[in-house]
C-alpha cells in the first residue's frame, strides 16, 4: 500500500512539469485565460492528491517500520535467551544492548526512507529524464553523460561509506561498555577516587567515537557538492541551448521550462541520494552486525531423540571423568572430576580461589558442555533432558546475587511461575528473611532497585535463596551464597533446607559450613583432591588441615 501511493505521488510530480510547459504554450503564449485556468486546476488537483497519498504513504510506512523494528527486536531477544554461556561470552553486554537500539533503529529509519523516498527518489530520477526525452530528445541528451557518471560516483561512495560507518558501530559500543561500567562500579569509583580516571577513559572512548564519526559524515556528505555542480552544469547546458534553439524557432518556451523542471527535479532526487547513501551505509553495518547475532551457531541446544517426557525424579548426581576449560583457555578448568552424590546427600565443595568450584556448577545444569567425560542425573545422561526440565528441577544461587527491578515478592516469586503468596511467605523464611522484609516499610512490596541496589550483600543472598527455595528443587546448588551471612543465620538456613529432601551442593570457603554438609569435595588446581567427611579429611588430607587451620588455628587443628 506504502508504495502504491508513492508511485501516487511519483506520477503527479512526473506530470506537473508536463502541464506546466502546455500551460505557457497554449496559455501564456497565446494570452488564453481560461487555457491557463483549466491547466492550473488540474495542477492545483493533482498537487492535491498528491498531498493525500503523502499523508497516507508516510502513516503507512511507520507503521511497517515500527512494526518490523518490533519483530526484529522480538527475534533478537529470543535468540540471545538461547545463547549458552559460551556464545555470551563473544559478546559484551555493550554490544548486545548496541544491537538492540542503535542497531535496530537505524534499520528501522531506513525502512521508512525506503518507503517514503528511497524507492521514489531513483524512479524519479529514471522518469524524469524518459519524460524530457518524450518532450524533447535534443534538450535532454545531457542527462545520458551526467546521471550515469552520478550514478557510478554514488556506487563508490557507497562501497567506503559501509566500511566506515561499520567502525562508528564499533565505537558506539566501547563507548556503551564504558559508561555500563562506570555506572555499576560508581560506589567503587568515589571510595578509590578514581574519577579523573574515569574521565579519562570515557573523555577517550567518546573522542574516538566523534572523530570516527566525524571523518565518515566528512566523507558522504562531500559528494554533495559533486553531485550539485555535475547538475547545474546540466541545468547551465540546458538553458543556454534551450535559449538557442527557442529562438532558432526549433522549440517552445515551454518545453525548455518543462525540461529545466524535470533537471530540477532530477537534481534534487539525486541530491537526496548523498542522505540516501549514509542511511543506507549504515544500515549495511547494522545488519551485518545483527546478522553476526542471528546466524551464530548456539552451541547448547535440546536433542532432537529427547524423550521430552524425561523429568528429574531423585536428584542422584554422578560426575565420571569429567574435563572442562573456558573457549581460548590455554589451560583446562577442570580435569578428571569424579565423584557420585545420592539422593538427599550433601555435598560442600571447598577450595582455593581459582581451583574451579565455579565452574564444577556451571556444568550441572549445562550452562556449559563438557569437553570429555560424562555428568548424570537419576542414571541418565544431562544432554538426555530437555534444558527447560532440567534446569527446572535445579535450584541455582550464583556466586554473586542478582535481583531485578521490581518488589521483594517479584524477585522470590521469579523462580515458580505458579508461586502463591504462602509459598513466597514459606521460602523467605526459610532463607531467613521474612523478618528482616517484614520491618521493611513496604515489607514484601518493597522496591527493589536495579540489581538489588538499595539491599545489603546478605538481604540479597538470602532473597536469591528464598527464590531458589521456592520452586521446590531436586538438587539445589549453592555457589558460595552464605559468604555475607553470620554463622548463627547461616546455621538456621541450613536446617531449614534439611526438610527440603533435595540434593545439595554447596560451594563455600568456611569450614564451619562444610562440616555441617555430609561429605566434603577437596578442589585444587581444577583436580578432585580428596572427598569425605570432616573427620576423614582431617586425617588424609594436608591441604584441609591447612585450611582448617588457617580458620580456626594451629590448636584446634591438632585437636581435631
Amino acid at each position: 500500500m506504502a508504495y502504491t501511493l508513492m508511485l501516487v505521488e511519483l506520477a503527479v510530480e512526473l506530470l506537473l512539469p508536463l502541464f506546466l510547459g502546455l500551460m505557457i504554450n497554449q496559455g501564456v503564449m497565446n494570452q488564453d485565460l481560461n487555457n491557463i485556468l483549466m491547466w492550473g486546476a488540474i495542477m492545483i488537483g493533482l498537487a492535491f492528491i498528491a498531498l493525500i497519498a503523502g499523508i497516507f504513504n508516510s502513516f503507512y510506512s511507520a507503521h511497517v517500520s515500527f512494526a518490523f523494528g518490533y519483530d526484529i527486536r522480538q527475534k533478537l531477544f529470543e535468540k540471545i535467551q538461547d545463547f549458552s554461556f559460551r556464545n555470551l561470552n563473544q559478546y559484551p553486554t555493550s554490544a548486545l544492548v548496541t544491537r538492540f537500539t542503535n542497531d535496530v533503529r537505524q534499520i528501522q529509519n531506513t525502512l521508512f526512507m525506503a518507503l517514503r523516498i528511497m524507492a521514489k527518489a531513483p524512479l524519479l530520477v529514471l522518469g524524469g529524464v524518459v519524460m524530457a526525452f518524450i518532450v524533447n530528445a535534443k534538450l535532454a541528451v545531457v542527462f545520458l553523460v551526467t546521471v550515469p557518471l552520478l550514478i557510478l560516483f554514488l556506487l563508490w561512495v557507497l562501497k567506503f561509506a559501509g566500511k566506515m560507518f561499520k567502525k562508528v558501530q564499533g565505537n558506539v559500543d566501547n563507548v556503551n561498555r564504558v559508561m555500563q561500567e562506570n555506572l555499576a562500579g560508581m560506589r567503587l569509583i568515589k571510595a578509590f577516587v578514581r574519577r579523573g580516571f574515569e574521565e579519562n577513559r570515557f573523555i577517550k572512548a567518546n573522542s574516538d567515537l566523534a572523530n570516527t564519526t566525524k571523518t565518515t559524515f566528512r566523507f558522504v556528505e562531500a559528494s554533495m557538492p559533486v553531485l550539485l555542480f555535475v547538475m547545474n552544469l546540466s541545468l547551465i547546458f540546458i538553458i543556454w541551448f534551450g535559449n538557442a534553439q527557442a529562438f532558432a524557432g526549433q522549440t517552445s518556451v515551454g518545453e525548455v521550462v518543462t525540461i529545466v523542471n524535470y533537471a530540477l527535479r532530477v537534481s534534487m532526487s539525486i541530491s537526496m541520494f548523498s542522505f540516501i547513501i549514509m542511511a543506507l551505509s549504515r544500515t549495511k553495518a547494522s545488519a551485518g552486525r545483527l546478522d553476526e547475532v542471528f546466524t551464530l551457531d548456539v552451541d547448547l541446544q535440546d536433542q532432537q531423540d529427547i524423550d521430552q517426557r524425561r523429568a528429574v525424579t531423585d536428584g542422584k548426581v554422578e560426575y565420571q571423568h569429567v574435563s572442562f576449560s573456558y573457549p581460548g583457555a590455554d589451560e583446562g578448568t577442570l580435569t578428571d572430576i569424579s565423584f557420585t552424590l545420592h539422593p538427599g546427600e550433601k555435598l560442600a565443595i571447598i577450595g582455593a580461589t581459582g581451583s574451579g568450584k565455579t565452574s564444577l556448577f556451571q556444568l550441572l545444569p549445562r550452562l556449559y558442555d563438557l569437553d570429555s567425560g560424562e555428568i548424570f542425573i537419576d542414571g541418565k545422561r544431562i544432554s538426555s533432558y530437555l534444558l527447560d526440565k532440567l534446569r527446572g528441577s535445579i535450584g541455582y544461587v550464583p556466586q554473586s546475587p542478582l535481583l531485578f527491578t521490581g518488589t521483594i515478592k517479584d524477585n522470590i516469586a521469579w523462580g515458580k511461575k505458579d508461586a502463591t503468596f504462602q509459598d513466597i511467605i514459606r521460602s523467605a523464611k526459610d532463607a531467613q528473611i521474612h523478618e528482616t522484609i517484614m520491618e521493611l516499610p513496604d515489607q514484601y512490596e518493597t522496591r527493589v532497585g536495579q540489581k538489588g541496589v538499595n539491599l545489603s550483600g546478605g538481604q540479597k543472598q538470602r532473597i536469591s535463596i528464598a527464590r531458589a527455595l521456592i520452586r521446590n528443587p531436586k538438587i539445589l546448588m549453592l555457589d558460595d551464597s552464605t559468604s555475607a551471612l553470620d554463622l548463627a543465620t547461616e546455621s538456621r538456613l541450613l536446617e531449614a533446607i534439611q526438610p527440603y529432601q533435595c540434593t545439595t551442593l554447596i560451594v563455600t570457603q568456611k569450614v564451619s559450613t562444610a562440616r555441617s554438609a555430609d561429605r566434603i569435595l577437596l578442589l585444587d588446581d581444577g583436580e578432585v583432591l580428596n572427598i569425605g567427611s570432616h573427620e576423614e579429611l582431617m586425617k588424609q588430607s594436608d591441604l584441609y588441615r591447612k585450611i582448617v587451620e588457617s580458620q580456626f588455628g594451629k590448636e584446634y587443628a591438632n585437636v581435631k
